[in-house]
């Protein structure tokens, strides 16, 4: 699905204060300077941060993480957020994201992409299931 005018690419610096209206949007109050440290941080780790961009600051946004298993001679890659404007759900941005994503993961050696949701919230699971992601069971966070 081409969404017209959309550019999805790696967050930087510049990005921080449009992420941090999108993430307030959701809820979760983030000082804009914290992402610059963030962004930084995760670029150095095994991950990394992609945005969608159409006219203006971020309306999406997705952070990704991989990691080795004993299991699995290739790295898994995760989904730890997926965030889509209100105004700009229901247009395939969330599904660009993934796909974009999927190709970050392939281009790190990554063998498994899988995302994390918060419990309950069917939204998310079933914008996952379309998606090809299928549900494999509970996690326990310690917190």
């Amino acid at each position: 699905m081409a969404v017209r005018g959309l550019e999805i690419r790696t967050a930087t610096a510049g990005d921080a204060t449009g992420l941090a209206t999108l993430l307030a949007e959701a809820g979760q109050i983030v000082d804009a300077s914290a992402f610059t440290e963030r962004l930084a941080a995760l670029r150095q780790a095994s991950g990394t941060a992609l945005v969608a961009i159409q006219w203006g600051p971020p309306i999406g946004v997705l952070v990704m993480h991989w990691y080795q298993t004993l299991e699995a001679d290739c790295p898994v890659a995760q989904i730890t957020t997926l965030l889509v404007g209100a105004e700009d759900r229901r247009r395939g941005i969330g599904r660009l994201l993934i796909k974009a994503a999927a190709q970050a993961a392939r281009m790190a050696g990554c063998g498994e992409l899988e995302v994390v949701t918060v419990s309950g919230v069917t939204s998310v699971q079933n914008f996952c299931r379309a998606n090809g992601f299928t549900e494999t069971g509970p996690r326990f966070p310690d917190y």
